[in-house]
C-alpha cells in the first residue's frame, strides 16, 4: 500500500497563524521612593490607590514582591486607623 497518490499541503497554501505582537512593559517603573514605606506617609500610600480605593497590584505599579507587602501592610494599617478610607464615596453608587 502506497501513499503517493495523496497530495500534501504547501505552508504557502495553508492559512498562515497570526501571532500578536505585545508590546513589552517598559523598565522604568511607575512609582519610584526613597526611605522607608510607612503608614503615616499618606501622599505615598495613595499613589498605590485606584479612584474605588483599591490597591494597585505588583504589575501595574512595578514594585518587587517584598515592596508590595509593606505597601498593603501600610495601606490596611492607614485604614484601620482613619487616616485613608475604604473605599471612595464620591465613586460609589447606592442602591
Amino acid at each position: 500500500m502506497t501513499f503517493s497518490n495523496r497530495t500534501r499541503k504547501t505552508k504557502s497554501i495553508q492559512q498562515q497563524r497570526v501571532i500578536p505582537v505585545l508590546q513589552r512593559k517598559s523598565q522604568s517603573k511607575l512609582v519610584s521612593f526613597q526611605g522607608t514605606i510607612d503608614y503615616k506617609n499618606l501622599v505615598l500610600l495613595r499613589k498605590f490607590i485606584t479612584a474605588e480605593g483599591k490597591i494597585l497590584p505588583r504589575r501595574i505599579n512595578g514594585l518587587t514582591a517584598k515592596q508590595q507587602r509593606h505597601i498593603t501592610k501600610a495601606i490596611k494599617n492607614a485604614r484601620m486607623i482613619g487616616l485613608l478610607p475604604f473605599i471612595n464615596k464620591s465613586q460609589s453608587t447606592s442602591f
